[in-house]
């Protein structure tokens, strides 16, 4: 038969109170551990950041833009007088020379200024040398009237001193031997002034001719100019290379001055970059460049910065120095790096996504354990392509992870998985 125990309820109601006092303590204990708690830090695929090792020793500044091949010299051809086209002799693409015609226009009414012009220069010339023959008669007949009076001059004074022998003879009156000498200096008077006539009547010849001739020389001017108008409508490449564009149709109407064609030689080409204008204040003249056209790398060097800032970007045009690969032509699309300068002592590392120079940048760092990663404030310096320089924040041998991290901008400490 069942033994009642004596004590058994007392024991149990102690244990209760035990453990519920125990229980009361615990609690505010285990709330103010949870409290203190860090938040667990959300997972990362490490396969979907980039990690990079911080390094120290010479890094190389660059800069790079994207561009085109583009001709050194490029010759646009303009119509030089109003015409129609009347025949396309060459198409883009083809070789030409100075003298090869592109095509053909026509102008009726330059057709007809030409003749013109040629028959007036013709009445000119005629007129010049009908003029030159009537001044020429002119100056022979003046010519001969100076010989004639001098020939009655002559004669005049031998009389004179003839007379004048006879008076001193007493075989002459006194008054004819002074109208002797006086019919004498008469003429010796007018000799002097036929002879000066003559003179002037040189240099009239001369500047009539002069004037003359200018008339001629206007014509033969207007003649030419004429004739190489119409010449001009036969339009030519006037240099060696390859014809680029020619946006004409037959048939159509082309003021003065209208662009007919452009000319390019494909052998000489140059690199037009559009650079960054952050990254453009570095870039000097001569500095070393090198040109990617995807089937080839090109050096080069800076010849021409543009003063202008356009769209965000600057042009920098490089001179290519070695020889063009395979399929290089205008317009081909390329990479083009620039070398800046050469540090030689310094700390670096990849360049992170929003990294800019002279900044200040949060980074994750990797942990001792290389599964969790901190966030850092890391001081960046001067920026390459692919490299940018440490300040302050970051040692050689930090791992860093250089990857776009803004969805984890609410958190400091992330888990790599």
């Amino acid at each position: 038969m069942d033994v009642p125990r004596k004590g058994v309820a007392r024991q149990k109601m102690i244990r209760r109170i035990i453990y519920g006092v125990i229980a009361a303590a615990a609690i505010p204990a285990i709330t103010v551990a949870l409290s203190r708690l860090k938040p667990a830090a959300p997972t990362v695929e490490r396969s979907t950041v980039w990690i990079d090792t911080v390094k120290r020793g010479p890094m190389l500044r660059e800069v790079r833009g994207l561009g085109t091949l583009v001709p050194e010299e490029i010759l646009w051809i303009p119509a030089q007088t109003q015409g129609r086209v009347e025949r396309i002799v060459v198409r883009p693409g083809a070789a030409v020379k100075p003298e090869s015609i592109l095509l053909e226009m026509s102008n009726p009414e330059l057709d007809q200024q030409t003749l013109d012009a040629e028959y007036q220069m013709k009445s000119a010339q005629a007129g010049f040398i009908d003029l030159k023959v009537k001044l020429e008669s002119q100056r022979l007949t003046q010519m001969a009237e100076v010989a004639k009076v001098g020939s009655d001059h002559l004669q005049a004074k031998l009389r004179a001193d003839r007379d004048e022998e006879l008076g001193k003879l007493g075989l002459k009156p006194d008054l004819d031997v002074k109208l002797s000498r006086v019919a004498a200096e008469e003429l010796a008077n007018r000799q002097k002034m036929e002879q000066k006539r003559l003179d002037i009547s040189a240099e009239s010849i001369e500047a009539q001719l002069a004037a003359q001739g200018v008339q001629v020389e206007q014509r033969k001017a207007l003649y030419e100019l004429k004739k190489s108008q119409r010449q001009a409508l036969k339009v030519r490449a006037g240099t060696e290379g390859v014809l680029q564009e020619l946006p004409v149709q037959v048939g159509q109407q082309f003021a003065p001055g209208a662009i007919l064609a452009k000319v390019a030689q494909p052998w000489k080409l140059k690199a037009e970059l559009k650079i960054a204008e952050t990254q453009a204040k570095d870039i000097l003249l001569g500095q070393v460049s090198a040109i990617d056209t995807r089937n080839g790398v090109i050096p080069g060097r800076v010849t021409r910065i543009d003063p202008a800032v356009l769209n965000g970007t600057v042009t920098v045009d490089v001179k290519l120095e070695g020889a063009l690969p395979q399929g290089a032509r205008p317009d081909l699309s390329v990479d083009g790096t620039i070398q800046l300068e050469k540090l030689d002592d310094v700390i670096y590392v990849g360049r992170p996504v929003f990294g800019q120079a002279n900044s200040l940048v949060g980074l994750f760092k990797l942990e001792a354990d290389g599964k969790h990663a901190s966030r850092m404030q890391v001081k960046l310096g001067r920026t390459s392509v692919n490299t940018i320089e440490i300040l302050e924040g970051l040692r050689p041998t930090d791992q860093v992870v250089l990857s776009d991290m803004s969805a984890w901008d609410a958190h400091d400490r992330v888990r790599l998985n």
